[in-house]
């Protein structure tokens, strides 16, 4: 009775959001400014009870649910509202001399029925923040949260339902088999957060109906740390991005490469800031949140099995706590390194010469981040324009995601498309041009019988 149930809703979701777009609501700027200003007043009167929520499920820290959850989702939308009239408007281009006389423009039009899958590291941002992006460009959404985060998808399911009309856009709540039967609708896009793995299964489900994506990912983020670095300021940040939200951050540092002259300096700053942060019984600080679920913590704790501890390894399964935790030179064949950790354990590898860093950090597949502690401005240049990745930041972690200005987003295995700001408006519209041909001029060239042109048709490139 449960999956008929669940297949009815799943079902009914689909038909009123495309029933809705077809109505042509979703697509008035003026319509979407209201939702959106709406959507701000309910985050707003909710704050607390979201911050009450994201603690249930799994002790987030109320300063990071605030400064990572409700006022960056808030920032998102004071910045779209603010610009959205301007962006949805057609945006003149050049004309060519081929065309003359000519207008032409760029017309941002709504892809339709947005599938939204959110995950549950970040269970609110997440869900919001694209949701936002979508709803500013005109579509309809169906947006399913993480079924690890009940408390706050349950309020998300909440917020929803006062702000938006039935269709524009529908919370479904379930687990693994209601994400799968809504893979199985036909969508006009989709957008998903989450694991590699997952994203994979995601593209081969969009592939068959060639539904276009975005796939933010992961991926094991390197963070190289030189001889010129400031060690101590170093540390501070480090510690800061990569323990926020207990490591369970897409862009967190996975792992350090660190200079062999300075290894043994950092790993007492980053020891003595861990203890500055959270106090010398880590488990009883406020400041410190909690793995999200059972089977995350079981793997994060296998992990630690056979390696070298510099500090940390203490867990408590019926808290599903672990400490902040520094590993000392694992193996590359050991768990630990062999993909995206996603929680606070930080291995520190020690490298001698430069040529080490790109041996190690190619032999994995292109992160979602990549961080850089140097002084020294070539060594910053080379390491940034020689291996790819999504983004990242140079003497600091995690601050590339805050400026509304850069796109947010992975290349390769860490993911396909960007957004944030602008790039969310773009993402979420197709970019239709549009040529408005003059009728009192005519070129005879481009017509047959072509015999007289021939010759000039190598002369096209100049016009063209």
């Amino acid at each position: 009775m449960e999956t008929t149930l669940e297949n009815s809703s799943v079902r009914n979701a689909v038909m009123l959001s495309k029933d809705y777009f077809k109505s042509g609501q979703s697509k008035k700027i003026a319509h979407r400014i209201s939702v959106l200003k709406g959507l701000r007043a309910a985050i707003l009167r909710h704050e607390d009870a979201i911050c009450d929520a994201l603690y249930r499920d799994f002790k987030k820290p109320r300063f990071e649910s605030l400064a990572t959850e409700t006022q960056f989702v808030l920032a998102e939308l004071n910045y779209i509202l603010k610009n959205l009239e301007w962006w949805g408007k057609p945006q003149k281009v050049n004309g060519s001399l081929s065309n003359f006389p000519s207008r032409d423009w760029i017309q941002y039009e709504p892809y339709g029925s947005v599938l939204i899958i959110a995950p549950w590291n970040y269970p609110f941002q997440l869900c919001i923040s694209p949701l936002v992006g979508a709803v500013a460009a005109g579509n309809t959404v169906v947006l399913k949260p993480s079924e690890f985060t009940f408390h706050t998808a349950t309020l998300i399911e909440k917020i929803v339902g006062e702000v938006f009309d039935p269709g524009h856009v529908t919370v479904i709540q379930g687990g693994v088999e209601t994400s799968q039967e809504l893979l199985a609708k036909k969508w006009d896009y989709i957008f998903f957060t989450g694991s590699t793995r997952v994203g994979k299964i995601i593209y081969q489900h969009a592939a068959k109906q060639l539904t276009p994506v975005t796939l933010e990912l992961g991926g094991k983020n390197p963070c190289v740390i030189d001889a010129t670095a400031n060690i101590s300021l170093s540390a501070k940040r480090i510690v800061w991005g990569k323990f926020m939200n207990a490591g369970q951050t897409c862009i967190a540092p996975d792992y350090l490469l660190v200079h062999q002259s300075v290894k043994e300096k950092l790993v007492g700053e980053i020891v003595k800031r861990i203890e500055k942060s959270y106090g010398k019984e880590i488990d009883a600080s406020p400041d410190f949140a909690r793995i999200a679920t059972k089977s995350h913590f079981t793997r994060l704790v296998g992990m630690l099995a056979g390696q070298e501890l510099l500090f940390g390894g203490d867990h408590e399964a019926s808290d599903k706590y672990i400490s902040p935790t520094l590993l000392d030179e694992p193996s590359l064949d050991s768990e630990v390194m062999k993909g995206e950790i996603f929680g606070p354990l930080l291995p520190i590898i020690s490298y001698q010469v430069e040529e080490d860093l790109e041996e190690i950090i190619l032999g994995y597949e292109k992160p979602l981040a990549l961080y850089v502690f140097s002084k020294d401005r070539k060594f910053q240049k080379r390491i940034i324009n020689n291996l790819s990745f999504g983004g990242g930041a140079i003497n600091d972690t995690v601050i590339q995601i805050t400026n509304k200005n850069l796109p947010f987003g992975g290349v390769g295995n860490s993911g396909i498309g960007g957004y944030h700001g602008k790039h969310s408006f773009e993402l979420f519209s197709h970019k239709k041009g549009i040529i408005r041909k003059s009728n009192w001029m005519e070129l005879p060239v481009r017509y047959a019988p072509y015999k007289v042109f021939v010759k000039l048709a190598k002369w096209f490139k100049h016009f063209l």
